[in-house]
């Protein structure tokens, strides 16, 4: 076999001895990393040419950018939409949108590069000052929510999160339906919580824990055991019981 290391001598590999989760494994990398942006990528996806160089120019000429996402579309399906952008969260239902997902991509979102909601987690660049004062990923989250998290943190730093749809990544994620697992189920509806209790404000917190005890625990208990499964978009579309690969 060909010597692999010798061959990529100017990567460096980090390897954890255990599960770190989304945010941890992420985390570990940028404790290591130099540099004054960090671009964390799935390793599903594949780039398009001048990717990085269009990121990396925006978030040179808007410093008050702290984290930008491409648009992404399917690897399988490449004309269709997984990520252009986010709406707001409504804090009260724990509920928000995932722009243009699972449309035919006609150049409908074609707009220069501005805010959104939320980056995404397959793709995302991140300004280094934004890390030093919004901190890394909490990894008490271990797997989804924690990209928005770290969204929610580094605005309150000051930053914004931006989207660029004028440059895109393919994510080699499945549009296929899946099954639910009570792993995932446990998670998204835990993290859910977290991340209201973390980011809403007092009376958003109070509605929203209503509004999940009534509405949306009761259903998706209903719905999980019935088998039922919603197609994914990360990491929240417009609906309460969702699954995505993080």
């Amino acid at each position: 076999m060909p010597n692999r290391k010798a061959e990529y001598n100017n990567i460096r590999l980090i390897r954890s001895e255990r599960n770190l989760g989304f945010a941890g494994g992420n985390n570990l990398g940028i404790r290591q990393a130099e540099g004054d942006y960090y671009f964390l990528v799935n390793n599903d996806t594949e780039f398009t040419a001048g990717l990085i160089d269009r990121m990396v120019s925006i978030m040179e000429e808007h410093p008050e950018v702290g984290i930008l996402s491409p648009k992404i579309r399917y690897f399988d399906q490449p004309e269709i939409i997984q990520y252009v952008g986010f709406t707001p969260m409504n804090f009260n239902t724990g509920r928000n949108k995932c722009i243009g997902a699972f449309e035919k991509d006609i150049g409908q979102y074609d707009s220069p590069a501005g805010p959104t909601g939320f980056a995404h987690g397959a793709a995302m660049m991140v300004r280094r000052e934004a890390v030093e004062k919004a901190g890394l990923m909490a990894e008490n989250y271990f797997l989804y929510y924690e990209e928005m998290d770290w969204c929610e943190r580094i605005k309150r730093s000051g930053y914004q999160v931006w989207i660029e749809p004028g440059v895109l990544i393919y994510h080699k994620e499945s549009m296929s339906v899946g099954k639910q697992s009570p792993l995932r189920e446990f998670f998204m509806n835990r993290n859910r919580i977290l991340f209201i209790r973390k980011n809403a404000p007092g009376f958003s917190r109070i509605v929203f824990y209503f509004h999940f005890a009534l509405f949306v625990a009761p259903r998706n208990l209903f719905g999980y055991l019935r088998g039922e499964a919603i197609r994914p978009c990360n990491p929240v579309p417009e609906s309460d019981l969702v699954e995505f690969d993080p």
